[in-house]
């Protein structure tokens, strides 16, 4: 006969491998759910617009953000962290990144939100390359899942432009 410590490594082996089974069906049924989340951005107000003593330029805006991402929680999926970002290009960079905004939406009831708020972070340039620039408002999502892999994928709401003169 087996000794007691056999008989529970044994089991202890078992129960592991099929918790691994378990978990990499569930990171694996992620792949069949395609996502859909919409996003609207609008720009309702430039609250300030100025150059800095040290040379940059400085933006403050209203922004009124709404979002379904109501289709990107599964059962699997844990919480969803989103931001907002500027994107534009000066003669320096072709794409530069700013962030304007974020949040953690941490259930499916949570996902559809509307808000009327300012950039949380400063939308800084360092130059003086904002003035009359066109750029780009892109929602940025990152599922992290309870297990598997994390994903991440993005929505651009393109067309808005920064007045010539500073406010």
């Amino acid at each position: 006969m087996h000794s007691l410590g056999y008989r529970v490594n044994a089991l202890l082996a078992f129960a592991v491998t099929i918790l691994a089974l378990i978990c990499g069906i569930a990171s694996f049924s992620d792949n069949f759910n395609s996502p859909s989340p919409s996003a609207e951005v609008q720009v309702l107000n430039i609250n300030r617009f100025r150059k800095k003593l040290t040379g940059d330029d400085e933006v403050s805006l209203t922004l009124n953000i709404s979002a379904n991402l109501e289709s990107l929680f599964t059962w699997n999926t844990k919480q969803v962290f989103v931001f907002l970002a500027a994107e534009y290009e000066t003669p320096n960079n072709a794409l530069n990144q700013v962030s304007l905004w974020d949040s953690i939406i941490p259930s499916k009831e949570r996902a559809r939100f509307s808000i009327e708020t300012t950039n949380k972070y400063r939308f800084i340039d360092q130059g003086s390359n904002l003035r009359g620039k066109d750029f780009n408002l892109t929602m940025h999502w990152h599922v992290m899942p309870k297990t598997g892999k994390m994903f991440a994928d993005n929505l651009v709401i393109s067309g808005f432009r920064l007045p010539e003169a500073y406010r």
